[in-house]
């Protein structure tokens, strides 16, 4: 009996000194869901799910019917507010002679000082209706630069280097605005999800380094723990750990793959 237990000791023993062995799940830290800011049919889409693409690279694109009726509506305000600074511009040149010739006169005392103030308050007001219909022209060219660079929001580019995950529209399908119409991961800042015991967290710290497998590609490298999520599983009584780790430049590696990670 002696022997048996002895031997179950130096077999735990040894199991102990080569190190506790978890699976885990490779993942990204950076998941990003791309979505449109305007309503309107997809006119195309240009990736597939699990296709790379690179940042500024063109995903998919919205008809432009909303936006070239706000345009086509701002262009007329334009064409409107000139045609309202040119006829003010035309009454107050009118107005301003007439000023002038009313204060030659006046000082032949040839017209009454109340007609020479009227003549001047004419003057001012056309004057001032002149720089209110510049000011509405101006806001009117500010806001066709606004549209015009909505057009923009209908072409959807990715937002750094990323492999597409999720793809959940079609051409013809309608873009609503909030709805994530693509998931894209980022491959530069993967991670080894793994859960361990409660009980084994004695054996665990931030910093730890760790061996990281991947059996699919046989690729073996360092890793540290990163980050202990102390949110336990009720049903499970396990704690979640991630683990960053050197890729090697490897570009085979990508989220979802199976690992092993090996605790000394």
């Amino acid at each position: 009996m002696k022997k048996i237990f002895l031997f179950i000791l130096i077999f735990a023993s040894s199991i102990f000194a080569a190190g506790m062995k978890l699976s885990g799940t490779v993942m990204s830290d950076d998941t990003k869901m791309i979505a449109s800011r305007f309503m309107g049919f997809v006119k195309k889409v240009y990736v597939d799910e699990g296709d790379y693409v690179k940042k500024g690279q063109l995903l998919y694109t919205i008809d432009s019917k909303e936006i070239d009726l706000a345009k086509s509506q701002v262009e007329l305000a334009i064409s409107q507010a000139r045609l309202a600074v040119q006829m003010n511009q035309n009454m107050y040149n009118n107005v301003h002679l007439n000023y002038e010739r009313y204060k030659r006169l006046y000082k032949k005392g040839m017209v009454a000082k109340y007609e020479l103030e009227n003549m001047e308050l004419m003057e001012k007001n056309t004057k001032d209706m002149v720089e209110i219909a510049k000011k509405q022209l101006s806001q009117a060219k500010a806001k066709l630069k606004e549209v015009l660079h909505q057009y923009e929001y209908l072409k959807l580019r990715a937002p750094n280097d990323a492999v597409v995950i999720q793809k959940n529209i079609k051409e013809g399908q309608i873009a609503i605005p909030g709805m994530p119409a693509l998931i894209i991961t980022s491959l530069d800042n993967l991670k080894v999800l793994v859960e361990i015991s409660e009980s084994n967290l004695n054996n665990i710290s931030l910093g730890k380094s760790v061996d990281v497998y991947i059996p699919s590609i046989n690729f073996k490298t360092k890793g540290k723990i990163a980050s202990i999520i102390p949110a336990s599983n009720p049903m499970t009584h396990k704690f979640k750990v991630k683990i960053k780790f050197d890729k090697k430049g490897n570009k085979k590696i990508i989220p979802g793959m199976y690992s092993e990670i090996i605790i000394k």
